[in-house]
């Protein structure tokens, strides 16, 4: 784990649009249907200005802990001054401090299991913006490397 000083960013791209929770496995179907709909609708290639190549998913808007609902996003980095394409959403992440881990392993188990690992490590954390980075590193599915960044206090 490394502490990193993140720079505030946009990102367009699709947001849930609701709140999901862990209970019961509820986060897993609802933001596994986010991912498939930003891959059958072609979002990415509809999201203008690019910075990166790479997807981000963002955890953020908790109503207390990962035990209380939250708010889930989908989308790539752009230039701040990119306007926002019909259908699709924007969000920013303010610039704040994040504790960087590697979940490495088969997709999706690999991100479940860091995530896993991560709520019974007793971390303090502020529960604002949490993010999941997939680059290049993710694309072999039964090999894959994913950067989660964690906001830390």
């Amino acid at each position: 784990m490394q502490l990193i000083k993140q720079p505030q960013f946009k990102l367009i791209g699709l947001n849930l649009g609701k709140k999901t929770t862990n209970e019961n496995e509820q986060a897993g179907i609802d933001c596994g249907s986010l991912w498939q709909r930003f891959e059958t609708e072609g979002v990415y290639a509809k999201i203008p200005n690019k910075l990166t190549e790479e997807v981000v998913a963002v955890y953020f808007d908790y109503d207390g802990d990962h035990t209380q609902p939250y708010s889930y996003f989908i989308g790539c980095k752009v230039s701040e001054d990119t306007q926002t394409p019909e259908g699709l959403d924007s969000l920013v992440i303010p610039e704040q401090d994040y504790q960087k881990i590697v979940a490495k392993g088969q997709m999706p188990n690999c991100i479940a299991e860091a995530w896993r690992s991560i709520w019974k490590s007793g971390m303090d954390r502020p529960y604002t913006y949490d993010f999941e980075v997939y680059g290049s590193r993710s694309h072999d599915w039964n090999n894959a490397e994913v950067d989660i960044f964690l906001a830390v206090k």
